[in-house]
């Protein structure tokens, strides 16, 4: 069978979660006998046709020329090419920028699409972008064969909103062994001596509260990973300097499992998105977690973190006498889900079952 992947940025990973999901599921699939093509960036920095056994397929993207309309060229250019490739299935990572194109998929496959979070909710869209995203939010439901959410949360939503069907399938990732303290000296850190923050810079991220937060009350340093290229991430930059280190985009995956293991705490602020995999991957790594509060991190997490709703709820946090990296049971409790619910071998038996299908 031939499997495409479409709606990334590429492979390997050097951009978020919906990259690094696709880069462990296309190894997995071409690893159990299946062809598949991912579709990458002309900007990407992996400029070869194999990646692992993998097909990319670059397509000219102008983003950078252009702002974010060359996303939508990007899309236009990468359905263009899938006609051509007699796909049995074309998986679909997020509809922000192809739902306009998408009565240009290949009538004669199935289209599959992951429909991510609730984009229109993000805060760095103005109004005129959010009223586009929820038209397309609408296109992507109709055009797709099959519909897959990542997490409850977005499943009612789309259920609710549209009457329709959806597989409840999550990200995932794996238990994390054989951290290497020596990755810190890179940094000049010393384990348990710094919080961490992963994450893209934008506003619905909540990274704000935590900046405001450790410059008021902080005994140890914050360490900001992300790429600060982003409006936000130049504002935030600028403002918080206290005490605060930005790091900008780091994509080595055994630094950073180094660098999340021998953290203080770990803040994950995401608010608008499902099942994150940057959460996954902090679990995974027996990190410390204080997360935003809202009903997609506590269906992951449950009982078994820290929450936060702004500044001043996050110093509190940080003023109690106990050390909340003490409470081991937080720590074994989010391993075991890693290990039952959210392995990547149980996630990508499900999402092989459903193309199989």
């Amino acid at each position: 069978m031939k499997i495409g992947i479409i709606g990334t940025r590429g492979i390997p990973n050097h951009h978020g979660g919906f990259e690094q999901f696709a880069m462990f599921f296309a190894e997995y699939l071409v690893d159990n006998g299946y062809e598949v093509v991912v579709y990458n960036s002309s900007n990407h920095p992996y400029q070869s046709k194999i990646w692992r056994n993998v097909v990319i397929k670059h397509c000219y993207d102008p983003e950078p020329k252009i702002g974010t309309a060359g996303q939508f060229i990007y899309d236009f250019l990468s359905i263009l090419d899938a006609r051509k490739q007699k796909f049995d299935v074309i998986f679909q990572l997020g509809y922000t920028s192809s739902s306009i194109w998408g009565f240009l998929f290949p009538k004669k496959c199935k289209l599959i699409t992951n429909m991510d979070g609730l984009e229109w909710k993000r805060s760095k869209y103005g109004t005129a972008v959010k009223s586009f995203l929820k038209i397309a939010e609408k296109w992507a439901v109709k055009q797709s064969d099959i519909l897959v959410a990542d997490s409850e949360g977005i499943q009612e939503y789309i259920f609710t909103n549209y009457q329709a069907e959806s597989h409840l399938i999550a990200y995932g990732a794996d238990k994390v062994n054989g951290f290497e303290e020596s990755t810190l000296d890179q940094y000049g850190l010393t384990k348990k001596n710094y919080n961490l923050v992963i994450a893209r810079l934008e506003p619905e991220n909540n990274i704000e509260a935590v900046l405001i937060a450790h410059e008021q009350f902080a005994t140890v340093e914050l360490l900001i990973i992300g790429s600060t290229l982003t409006k936000h991430g130049k504002y935030l930059e600028s403002k918080y300097k206290k005490n605060i280190r930005f790091l900008g985009g780091i994509y080595d995956f055994k630094a950073l499992n180094d660098l999340r293991y021998f953290s203080n705490l770990y803040f994950h602020g995401h608010s608008v998105g499902g099942t994150n995999p940057s959460l996954l991957e902090a679990m995974a790594c027996s990190c410390s977690i204080v997360a935003n509060d809202n009903r997609f991190n506590r269906a992951v997490l449950g009982n078994d973190a820290f929450y936060f709703s702004d500044a001043q709820s996050i110093v509190d946090l940080l003023t109690k006498e106990t050390k909340l990296d003490e409470n081991k049971n937080l720590k074994i409790n989010n391993l075991t889900k890693i290990e039952t619910i959210y392995s990547f071998n149980n996630i990508h038996e499900k999402l092989v079952e459903l193309i199989n299908k």
